[in-house]
């Protein structure tokens, strides 16, 4: 099995994000990854940094204009500093005046302001994606190991994985959110439709795949699907209900599991069952598997009470698809389980070192 990952990807050290009212210690740490090395190495398993492929593999998931906000943002924030101005240490939005969480159809357009203050509030839809100095490079490199990960399947087949850190999966076409800036999932998938005209996306993050969803709303070549707790009462709150189900040409192409919070194992591997299914009825040609580990009981953040054992069995099912699959690494933030549960999903998928 081939990893991708870059080093570049630990550049990125949030310092807070906004929790209920409070100013929080970040959770998407650099020692993440760490321990997701640590369990590919267990598995001898060895880490490829991706080429640098640039902003030409994203430029089809997402709006141009927003990409040049990202790469820009710290730098133009920074500049604000004058006597008596005197902008935070990461750009964080104090307004959001145009997003409702609607599923958008027709897109937005570019932000109409030139304001650095103004854009931050239209391309950041959330208080937990602060852009410090090296947050650009990071996210960018992330989507380069996805994309890679996506070249390899291509050529020879099977399983590659990508250590994607940032996570990707709430990454919209033109808006950062929940902890994600460029969409790596979406970004392997596109890739991958380069060799196949048909893929699909599963997400079984504990969260909505929302930036996915609203990526591939209206298209008929990449199926979505996600498996998450009931976002009436958790993120992304707006969006990850059973109804949506695509729009024109993507009509019968978007399938939502949300599962009642504090769904264990049994629950949730029903849930994929369900999934696997329709993914089967559709007939994708290869498959990108956004796996989180957020869902593990006893995550900080996590409201479904999953345990290491469900990782086992979420590997088996999804190599029983036999299908060309890159793996694309988005959360999980109980540092000491990750590793753990990454060795348990590459045991039930039956990967090692090839």
């Amino acid at each position: 099995m081939k990893a991708f990952f870059s080093e570049e990807q630990l550049l990125h050290t949030p310092r807070q994000f906004m929790r209920l009212g409070r100013i929080s210690a970040p959770t998407d740490l650099p020692a993440r990854a760490e321990s997701l090395q640590g369990a590919l190495a267990a598995r001898g398993i060895r880490v490829q940094a991706p080429a640098d492929y640039g902003r030409k593999p994203l430029q089809d998931i997402h709006s141009p204009d927003y990409l040049d906000y990202l790469e820009s943002a710290y730098a133009r924030w920074q500049a604000l500093r004058s006597p008596g101005v005197d902008p935070g240490p990461e750009v964080l939005p104090n307004l959001s005046p145009y997003y409702n969480g609607r599923i958008e159809l027709a897109g937005r357009g570019p932000c109409p302001s030139p304001s650095i203050v103004a854009q931050t509030g239209y391309y950041l839809s959330d208080l937990s994606c602060p852009i410090g100095p090296q947050t650009w490079r990071s996210a960018l490199r992330s989507t380069h190991s996805a994309v890679a990960a996506a070249d390899h399947v291509a050529s020879a087949g099977g399983m590659a994985y990508a250590l994607c850190r940032p996570s990707g999966h709430h990454a919209h076409r033109d808006r950062a959110g929940g902890f994600c800036y460029l969409n790596s999932s979406a970004a392997a998938a596109n890739r991958l439709l380069q060799t196949w005209s048909k893929v699909a996306v599963l997400d079984v993050d504990a969260h909505h795949g929302d930036g996915t969803q609203n990526i591939f709303y209206q298209r008929g070549d990449v199926m979505t699907v996600s498996l998450h707790a009931d976002p009436a009462g958790y993120y992304p709150f707006y969006t990850g209900y059973a109804h949506e189900r695509g729009y024109g040409a993507g009509e019968g192409c978007n399938l939502n599991l949300p599962l009642p919070h504090g769904s264990g194992n049994d629950t949730f591997l029903q849930a994929l069952d369900t999934a696997l299914a329709a993914l089967t009825g559709y007939a994708p040609q290869a498959v990108v598997l956004a796996l989180g580990f957020d869902t593990y009981k006893d995550d900080p953040i996590s409201v479904l009470k999953l345990d290491i054992d469900a990782y086992r069995d979420i590997g088996a099912r999804v190599a029983s698809l036999g299908l060309p699959t890159v793996i694309v690494q988005e959360g999980g933030y109980m540092v000491e389980a990750i590793g753990p549960a990454l060795d348990a999903f590459l045991q039930g998928a039956g990967q090692a070192a090839a």
